[in-house]
């Protein structure tokens, strides 16, 4: 090996070595980005010429800078649609970044919603999932995910279950046999309840109870006639009718409900609506207790369950663990409206960096496998969360410092081939 060639095997190690600290100056740099994944220099000799049979190194040069994949921290923030990943897996994003249109993948969870309703990352890239349709069925295929628009289509009610305490009292002096025209003065005891036709028009039901003696009560569910088709406004007109009786504990023992129908205006004609009082002994094979019973006290309405609903916005979403984004909606109802994929490849550092956090599939990674969160060995979801930056300062901080002292030794190495080659500069004088 010449002394010129010392000159250049040095030269190399410095220019190594100096795009070596860029590589731990620029995962300094981003200690604190969402979703950064550090990097690390990766150093290959250099082969000069052969000295018999061996070939003589000439130096070393950058052959190589790796993404390291390894978790970051997962931060609490509250967001409403801030995400981390614990785990395996990238978030999906598509659209346009730098002018190229493509299919993207970051682990920056920082997601939005844009003024179309899709949900976005931070650069505006439509994030990938699969939409789930009203009737729970999930989408088999990724595609953008549009969360704003969506309503909850009004439910009609079809049962009603009442839980009361009716007064054994009251069967000492049964009443007047009930008239529709002054329930209210033939009734021991009266609730109300509100149902909802297959528009989703809340309808007030008014419920009447009479006692007729030896535990025995019917009663009556009335709704104003102005509300029916055919009916006059102002007037109670009955809607559902049945029986009830009660052994000697007060235990329900039968229910016999009569015909229920409501033609409600303008709404689906025939509306049956199903109203149960408990767990009746002999009618449905209970105890007796699960539900209305007949004890000596006042009157009460101890529990009320009805179905159905009317249309609904979306106030609210919520994402779970396997990724799956539930909504809120102002009429108290709750769905679920996609499910967030991730990717996992054969390589994660085959992957090339495209700035912004992103990332994109070379020939080396190999093909995206893209599934549901908390599938496949896939990271789980967490919500009101981010995943920081995976750089540890303190060790990037120790790098550097080797590093720098590698290019100094390497400047040393072209100082020293410098004063020997001026040496030999001398021999002519």
């Amino acid at each position: 090996m010449s002394l010129l060639t010392s000159l250049f095997t040095g030269a190399s190690g410095m220019g190594a070595h100096g795009a070596a600290i860029g590589v731990v100056g620029d995962n300094i740099a981003n200690v604190s980005t969402i979703g950064f994944k550090r990097t690390r220099a990766g150093f290959a000799d250099v082969l000069g010429g052969t000295l018999g049979s061996q070939r003589l190194g000439a130096g070393v040069r950058l052959g190589s800078v790796d993404t390291q994949f390894e978790q970051g921290s997962v931060q609490q923030t509250g967001g409403m649609l801030d995400v981390a990943i614990r785990g395996h897996g990238m978030f999906v994003v598509s659209g346009q970044h730098n002018g190229q249109a493509g299919q993207y993948y970051t682990r920056d969870g920082r997601l939005q919603l844009d003024n179309t309703g899709y949900l976005v990352d931070p650069r505006g890239l439509r994030v990938q999932g699969y939409a789930i349709d009203s009737a729970g069925t999930m989408a088999t295929s990724i595609s953008d995910l549009q969360l704003t628009g969506i309503t909850s289509p009004p439910v009609a009610t079809t049962t009603a279950d009442l839980t009361l305490r009716l007064d054994s009292g009251a069967q000492t002096t049964p009443l007047a046999p009930f008239d529709p025209l002054n329930p209210g003065t033939t009734s021991n005891y009266a609730t109300s309840a509100t149902v909802y036709d297959s528009l989703g028009a809340p309808h007030k039901v008014d419920l009447y109870f009479r006692a007729q003696g030896g535990g025995a009560w019917e009663w009556h569910a009335m709704v104003d006639g102005g509300e029916l088709t055919g009916g006059t406004a102002g007037v109670a007109t009955e809607i559902a009718t049945g029986t009830m009786t009660f052994d000697a504990n007060g235990a329900l023992d039968t229910e016999t409900p009569g015909a229920s129908s409501a033609n409600f205006l303008n709404a689906a004609p025939g509306q049956a609506i199903a109203f149960d009082f408990g767990d009746a002994i002999t009618t449905d094979g209970g105890t007796g207790r699960a539900g209305t019973t007949q004890p000596a006290g006042a009157n009460a309405v101890v529990g009320l369950a009805i179905d159905g609903h009317g249309a609904g916005q979306l106030i609210d979403l919520h994402i779970a663990d396997d990724g799956t984004i539930d909504g809120a909606f102002d009429n108290g109802d709750t769905r679920s409206l996609g499910r967030l994929a991730l990717a996992t490849f054969t390589d994660e550092q085959g992957l090339a960096r495209a700035g912004d956090g992103l990332f994109t599939q070379t020939a080396t990674s190999g093909q995206p496998l893209i599934d549901a969160a908390a599938t496949g060995g896939r990271g789980s979801i967490s919500a009101g969360a981010l995943e920081g930056s995976n750089v540890e300062l303190g060790d990037e901080l120790v790098t550097m410092i080797a590093y720098q002292r590698a290019f100094q030794a390497n400047v040393k190495t072209v100082t020293t081939a410098d004063e020997m080659l001026a040496e030999v500069a001398q021999i002519k004088r």
